[in-house]
This record gives C-alpha cells, sequence and structure tokens, in this order.
C-alpha cells in the first residue's frame, strides 16, 4: 500500500518539534529560519530597550562590530567615570526604555514636536532627576537647570543617532506602563519609586494591547524611514520577566505571559509587514523549554551569561556570517571568585531600573 503524500512529508527538519528543539544537543538549537539582515565592521548598529538590549550592546563591542553609541560624553572625562554615568550602556543616554509608546515619546521629544508637562523631581537632598531618565545620572543633577541643559544635549544626541545608525536594534521589554493623566507622558518607572511622588490624581496605570505596540511601532518605522530611508530595525522581545505587575487582580507569572505574548504578536505583524525590519528569536532561545530552565539565574529572572552567549553566537552567524563561539565576558583577573559570584557580577551589570519595584 503506498503511503499517502502530504505537505508535512516535504518540511525541513527546523518544522518538527523532535528535530529541531528535542534531538540536538542543547547548544546546537537554532530557531533562526529566516533572518535577511547582513551586518559588516563598520556597520553602525545602535541599540535601545529594556535591560536585555544591554547585553547584545556589550556582545556587539567585545565581537569587534561597530557598536554604535551618538552620546559618548564628553572626551576629556575618563572612560571609567563615563561608564559610571551610564555612557555607552546604550546608544544614547535614555537608559532602559521599556515600552514601545516611550519610545515613540522619545523620538517625538527629540524632533520638537512633544513637550510633557512634567516638571523636574526634586530628590530630598535637594537634588534633581529627569523624570524621563529618573535611574541615568549617579547622585542625580545639582539643580533643574543642569538637568534641562544635559536633557538638550541628550535629545540632540538621539536625533543624530536615528539619522545617521544603519541598524537599530530595538528590545521589546514590557506592556505595563505608568503615564499622566495630563498630557499622556509614559514614565520608564511608577513616580516614586525611583525619585518623584506618587499621586493617583496625576497618574495611571496603563497596559498596552497589540494594537497599541504595532500602532507606537509604525510611528518610529515611519519616522526612521523619512529621515534615514537605508536604515534596518531588528526587533527582539526581552526574556526578563516582570519584576512586578500592577494589573489589578493578576499574579505576576500570568502578566508576563500576557506581556511577551502581546509584544511577540506585534513584532511579528511588524516584520511581516516592513521589509526593512527583522525579527530576532532571543525571546525564544532563552525562554525555550529545550535548555531545561539552565538560561535563567537562581532568581528565575536575570538571564545567564550561557544564555545571553547563545543568543549573541547565533545573531553573529546570521547576520555577520560568523560561525563559531563568540568571545565570551569571563572575568580573569579573580580566580577565586565562584562561578556564581562572576555571574551576580554580571546581573549587576545590566540591572534593570524596575528592580527598584521589590527593594524594601
Amino acid at each position: 500500500m503506498t503511503k499517502l503524500e502530504h505537505p508535512y512529508r516535504q518540511l525541513p527538519d527546523n518544522a518538527f518539534w523532535r528535530r529541531a528543539v528535542a534531538a540536538p544537543d542543547m547548544g546546537n538549537v537554532d530557531p533562526v529560519s529566516r533572518f535577511a539582515l547582513k551586518i559588516g565592521p563598520q556597520t553602525r548598529v545602535a541599540t535601545a530597550g529594556s535591560c536585555f538590549a544591554q547585553h547584545i550592546a556589550r556582545h556587539l563591542k567585545a565581537s569587534g562590530f561597530n557598536y554604535y553609541v551618538a552620546e559618548a560624553g564628553h572626551p576629556l572625562i575618563s572612560e571609567e567615570i563615563r561608564t559610571a554615568h551610564n555612557y555607552g550602556t546604550f546608544s544614547g543616554r535614555y537608559g532602559n526604555i521599556y515600552t514601545a509608546r516611550q519610545l515613540k515619546q522619545l523620538i517625538e521629544r527629540a524632533e520638537g514636536q512633544f513637550s510633557p508637562v512634567e516638571v523636574p523631581w526634586i530628590d530630598a537632598d535637594g537634588t534633581v532627576r529627569d523624570p524621563f531618565r529618573p535611574a541615568v545620572q549617579p547622585g542625580n543633577f545639582a539643580s533643574a537647570a543642569e538637568m534641562e541643559a544635559d536633557r538638550r544635549m541628550h535629545l540632540k544626541a538621539v536625533k543624530r543617532m536615528f539619522e545617521t545608525l544603519d541598524v537599530f536594534v530595538f528590545t521589546l521589554g514590557l506592556t505595563e506602563c505608568w503615564r499622566s493623566r495630563e498630557d499622556g507622558a509614559v514614565f520608564p518607572l511608577c513616580p516614586g519609586v525611583e525619585g518623584g511622588t506618587f499621586d493617583p490624581d496625576r497618574y495611571e496605570f496603563y497596559n498596552q494591547t497589540v494594537g497599541d505596540v504595532i500602532a507606537d511601532m509604525e510611528s518610529v518605522i515611519a519616522y526612521i524611514a523619512r529621515i534615514n530611508p537605508q536604515a534596518q530595525i531588528v526587533l527582539t522581545v526581552s526574556p526578563v520577566p516582570l519584576m512586578a505587575t500592577a494589573a489589578a487582580d493578576e499574579h505576576v507569572l500570568t502578566a508576563t505571559t500576557y506581556s511577551k505574548s502581546v509584544l511577540r504578536v506585534a513584532a511579528q505583524e511588524l516584520t511581516n509587514g516592513h521589509r526593512n525590519v527583522h525579527y530576532f528569536p532571543s525571546f525564544e532561545i532563552i525562554t525555550g523549554a529545550y535548555n531545561r530552565g539552565r538560561y535563567y539565574a537562581e532568581d528565575l529572572r536575570n538571564v545567564t551569561e550561557e544564555g545571553v552567549s547563545h543568543v549573541m553566537r547565533l545573531f553573529l552567524k546570521h547576520a555577520a556570517s560568523l560561525e563559531g563561539e563568540i568571545p565570551r565576558q569571563v572575568e580573569t583577573a579573580e580566580p577565586n571568585r565562584s562561578a556564581f559570584e562572576l555571574a551576580a557580577a554580571r546581573f549587576v551589570e545590566v540591572e534593570c531600573d524596575e528592580a527598584a519595584l521589590d527593594r524594601g
């Protein structure tokens, strides 16, 4: 009796769970089926997004690629001081950008299209925070005038970054956000957590939908296409779970599932709709069942260096045609430190602002 033919008989191995996920060695699982973007050593790759985006920037630098920093700080200041003040953490000194709405509004502010009414936040010691970058300046600014001057330079650098980059990598992190009831300005953190004073009459919680994320990112994509027509965009979804949820009557686990699902669907729709937008599955690489949870630290939230290396090895394989292991960020100067201590040090290096939500 002749076996019946059906569409699945013609599919490649990567279409089958057993062949592509369960059977291969963990380090050989590669869920990147299509990724047309190509970069070279001179390609100016800019990054923004949630805390996971910091890993991408770090590995691009370590691998000899042109991690593009448009806001690098004054050249007469030592690199150590600039690093301590968050220059180079991202391509601009904007800190973590968790939501699509936050990115859209950053661009609108840089273009002079949106001027939030929120005034500078004053700490108890008289120092000043930028409400839209509350943790970016160690020790805060000395005055509102200093903060506003720094903000003007920052927004100019953001505008220049988008005009001159070749590739923009944006890591979608969250759907939950806090915004001003007066003008809709979105903050990276709930006011009162890292500066400011929470007032329910002034601020409200909002959880973005798939439609919200797509609309905001369509605006971003259109803006980049207008000012920099050759630019390419890479979207990823952060695999880092929510630190806490403000959604009413939600468990943080289900809230995380909602948030990441919305972002993943939005990223797919945007990729399907634009030739210059590419999705890279860092979320799937870290969260996939094939790794048996090894890519998360003991807190089940921070991503291990082993997991990050897997992501970046595949990114450079597909985007730069580099095979083999990429350089690992392993500290060799302190051989007596345990693997856990070394990992913990690395987690501190990319600590998210939202970690403040769960501090005593």
